[in-house]
């Protein structure tokens, strides 16, 4: 059975940092890409960034570039998304997806607020 798990968000500050994880069980890893997506409130999905599962290819949605930081642990078995310099339009809750041709899972999401 498949399992995406996020964890790791919570209040920070505006400039603050968060480290968001994502614990995956139940298919082939290297099979997936991985993707972080965000829901803000009363907005539609916004994608954040990507990541091959066995390569090193990253890419981000240009209001990321330069602050976030994707990244996997293979042994691990968990994708991670680092968030640097926050700012309140990240306040969002952050979705892990793991995608293969007609396979597209995602996991419960995790609540991001960013905030004063």
């Amino acid at each position: 059975e498949v399992h995406l798990v996020e964890s790791g968000g919570g209040l920070v500050q505006p400039g603050g940092s968060l480290r968001l994880s994502c614990a995956a069980s139940g298919f082939t890893f290297d099979d997936y890409t991985m993707s972080w997506v965000r829901q803000a409130p009363g907005k539609g999905l916004e994608w954040v960034s990507g990541i091959s599962w066995t390569g090193s290819s990253t890419y981000y949605a240009e209001s990321m570039k330069g602050r976030f930081t994707i990244s996997r642990d293979n042994a691990k078995n968990t994708l991670y998304l680092q968030m640097n310099s926050l700012k309140s339009e990240d306040t969002a809750v952050y979705y892990c997806n793991a995608r293969t041709g007609p396979y597209d899972y995602w996991g419960q999401g995790t609540q991001v607020t960013v905030s004063s």
